[in-house]
């Protein structure tokens, strides 16, 4: 008994000064590597709104989570074995006002959590379109096998593995594939939406400043699936002008048959861009699976 009761104290500072490590150690981790996480430092509006979301959550947990680590220490040490003054009272397992606050507290939290979620599930529906004062432009976008093709109708051009938009600007994104279900995500600017074939889903998404910003496949779509990467480059208007007229130069013509011959399995490592010789090709691709077949 002895031992025990030696043990007990430099078990809880034992164990106290590891979890101090820990905690410290994530908000050290998060600012090392934060251009790696993009999530957790978002340049675009929806990203930012999704990012509050989960801080808030986060907050109202560690207020259930925080004083449970606390209460851990506290009885560990006030009913150790070697404390004559504080003895087990049976008698606490029907006492009212415990039971209020072990089982009210969550039950408050929880309705609260729920009532934030419903609210920023309407918020942020990716269908919704972003209040501003520019006009939405619409890029449609094909996941293929194992690349990504984005098509900008009004500017009559297309890119592979490449998507520039200019900064402040609404981004419409009309979303299917021509290949297995995908999942279009670009981290830094918000939450992914699944792409899937005679489908077409929505994504409205807006850059807050200038750069390069990782977008990817989230959904794994066979051996490729590691190379099915992207550079979305959010500029300003002016640079985004000059690239549209230099992508109206491109020395190939995307259509209906030469579609056919991009749309084959394959990984490409540099970006493509193309002319755009069908209006329609989106449509082409989406009603490519539909029956009866049409064109």
């Amino acid at each position: 008994m002895k031992n025990r009761k030696q043990f007990v104290g430099p078990m809880l500072l034992f164990t106290g000064v590891i979890l101090f490590i820990i905690l410290l150690m994530q908000p050290w981790s998060i600012y090392q590597y934060q251009e790696y996480i993009s999530v957790l430092f978002p340049s675009g509006m929806i990203g930012e709104k999704q990012l509050n979301l989960l801080l808030i959550i986060q907050a109202v947990m560690l207020l259930v989570i925080i004083p449970v680590f606390i209460l851990t220490f506290i009885f560990s040490w006030k009913y150790r074995a070697d404390n004559p003054h504080h003895d087990y009272d049976p008698d606490l397992v029907d006492n009212v006002f415990a039971e209020v606050i072990w089982w009210g507290l969550p039950l408050v939290l929880t309705i609260f959590i729920a009532v934030l979620t419903t609210y920023y599930t309407y918020t942020l529906d990716p269908f919704r379109p972003i209040p501003s004062e520019k006009k939405a432009k619409t890029i449609q976008v094909v996941a293929l096998q194992w690349k990504w093709l984005f098509i900008y109708p009004e500017e009559k051009i297309a890119s592979v593995n490449f998507l520039q938009i200019p900064k402040d600007t609404p981004i419409h994104f009309e979303i299917t594939a021509d290949a297995p279900m995908n999942s279009f995500w670009i981290p830094s600017l918000g939450g992914q939406i699944y792409a899937m074939p005679k489908m077409k889903t929505e994504l409205n998404l807006i850059a807050n400043r200038e750069g390069d910003f990782r977008g990817s496949s989230a959904n794994i779509s066979g051996v490729g699936f590691a190379a099915m990467h992207f550079i979305t480059r959010a500029s300003s208007d002016e640079e985004y002008e000059k690239w549209i007229q230099s992508a109206k130069l491109a020395i190939e013509t995307l259509d209906s048959r030469s579609y056919g011959e991009l749309a084959k399995p394959s990984e490409i490592k540099a970006p493509q861009l193309y002319r755009l010789g069908d209006d329609g090709l989106f449509d082409y691709i989406l009603n490519l699976y539909m029956h009866p077949h049409t064109k």
